[in-house]
């Protein structure tokens, strides 16, 4: 790097990308344990948030409770499943009370990213979206926490026909502002929990809304409100004592789900259809509809507030079609069984595309990347990969516990190589490591919803011995992850 390059380069001592969740965690724990270390938190989008400035269709909320979803150092002081805007102000009030708002730059792309051993070093070409100007930012430690799907467009399947509707077809990820659905035929392709949230906003104002779905989906009803936190609240128990009780709870609930989902499947999910039964009368369909063919919390379990979802269906505001698609037609979609839906608009609430370390193109010494082919350190650090951690977070347990995690884990990861002076941190297989079969980064049989099993080909490997496994399991990770030996072998320390 010679030296009329360097003075048009900015460095910091760790390059945070993305300004969502996981960022503002990053950003904390920095200020927090390391008030001498410089870092700079890259967000590509106008503001911050990420997945909850992303999405704006109708009702967009959480699928996870903020006590856990919320971060364990800023209580939580509202009801626990919550809307996009109570989200994106709670992060707002973070960056006022831990001073983060200085370090975030708005607009900013990394498009791609680069090692070198001889200056060890990262650079980082970066797109400044008000001027279309290139910057180059430089940093001793990279930290990944762009999440994990594509934000620019959701995943759409290609169906015979689509170009022949005459309505409108619009996917959740990018809802048009101006879209009127008022007294229209509205029919919404899926039944994750996107699906769930947005046919209860939007059933009041449709002529009608129906979900078609391929098969079912598991569905937890439940008021939005815990009874231990409303009793803390009136007992006048300080805020930070009310989350942490309630969290507590909280996991150990989920825990004990998670525990019977392998243990007692069956029994479980005959409590879940029960619950559906509760709300939709002994006359509905619910061995159809929704009695899924797979074990519970093999897919995301789709938690909805109140049982709004059935009961709009209950109402007759909503109804459920469970077929398969044949055509798009110009009035709506024919099913293969023959029956036509006809509709206005038609919400494609199919998901979305898994987005590889964020797009952005990667080199070590000047080769490119193929993160396909490195080992998983523990889900956070990837084989041959120097200074670099990617928070990706739980699937049955919210998010930001694993962001939590891992800052936790880098965090000591740099008090330790400060201990050391030590400038570079590398995982790399050992010899014991060189025979272990090359597995899936998450295991099919544990998890297997589509999004993950259309890119799992792009993903790095884990083995099946410590430390090259990614268990995706909070409740054995927050007592491993603290107590990980830095110095097994497995991390190479320059």
């Amino acid at each position: 790097m010679n030296q009329q390059n360097k003075q048009d380069i900015e460095h910091f001592d760790v390059l945070v990308v993305g300004a969502g969740i996981s960022g503002i965690d990053a950003g904390y724990h920095l200020r927090t344990a390391f008030p001498g270390k410089s870092f700079v938190l890259l967000e590509n989008q106008d503001s911050f948030g990420g997945t909850w400035l992303t999405h704006n269709y109708p009702g967009i909320r959480s699928d996870s409770d903020l006590f856990t979803f919320g971060y364990k150092w800023k209580p939580w002081t509202g009801v626990p499943i919550a809307t996009a805007e109570e989200i994106l102000k709670y992060l707002d009030e973070v960056l006022d009370e831990q001073d983060l708002r200085k370090h975030i730059r708005y607009q900013h792309t990394v498009t791609t990213a680069s090692w070198s051993n001889e200056d060890k070093l990262w650079t980082l070409q970066v797109k400044h979206g008000d001027t279309n100007e290139t910057k180059t930012f430089s940093g001793n430690f990279l930290w990944m926490c762009q999440g994990y799907y594509n934000h620019d467009r959701g995943y759409v399947p290609e169906w015979p026909g689509m170009q022949s509707f005459q309505g409108d077809i619009v996917h959740p990820q990018t809802w048009p502002d101006e879209l009127d659905y008022t007294d229209k035929n509205v029919l919404v392709i899926g039944s994750g929990a996107t699906a769930a949230t947005l046919i209860p906003a939007m059933a009041s104002d449709c002529k009608h809304i129906t979900m078609l779905q391929r098969s079912p989906t598991y569905f937890a009803p439940a008021p939005n409100r815990n009874e231990l936190a409303d009793q803390l609240r009136n007992l006048d128990v300080p805020h930070e004592w009310t989350h942490e009780i309630v969290r507590r709870q909280i996991l150990n609930d989920q825990k004990e789900i998670t525990r019977r989902s392998f243990e007692e499947p069956e029994a479980l999910k005959t409590e879940l259809i029960d619950a559906a039964r509760q709300y939709l009368g002994s006359e509905y369909d619910v061995e159809k509809h929704f009695t899924p063919s797979y074990r519970p919390w093999r897919q995301r379990l789709a938690f909805i507030p109140d049982g709004d979802l059935f009961q709009g269906i209950a109402a007759g505001q909503a109804s459920v079609v469970t077929d398969e698609i044949d055509t798009f037609t110009e009035r709506g979609v024919l099913t293969k069984s023959g029956q036509l839906l006809e509709a206005d608009i038609i919400v494609t609430a199919t998901g979305f595309d898994l987005c590889i370390l964020g797009g952005i193109e990667f080199r070590i010494d000047g080769e490119p990347l193929n993160f396909a082919e490195s080992w998983t350190y523990r889900g956070i650090m990837y084989s041959d990969i120097p200074n670099m951690a990617w928070v990706f977070g739980y699937f049955r347990a919210s998010w930001t516990l694993r962001a939590d995690l891992i800052a936790e884990f880098v965090c000591r990861l740099f008090n330790h190589m400060e201990e050391n002076n030590s400038r570079v941190v590398t995982p790399r297989l050992r010899d014991e490591d060189q025979n272990m079969p090359a597995l899936p980064f998450v295991d099919p049989d544990n998890f297997n919803p589509g999004y993950l099993m259309r890119s799992m080909h792009l993903m790095p490997k884990q083995g099946d011995n410590e430390p090259w496994v990614f268990k995706q399991d909070y409740y054995t990770e927050k007592d491993e992850l603290p107590q990980a030996d830095l110095d097994d072998g497995a991390l190479i320390f320059e």
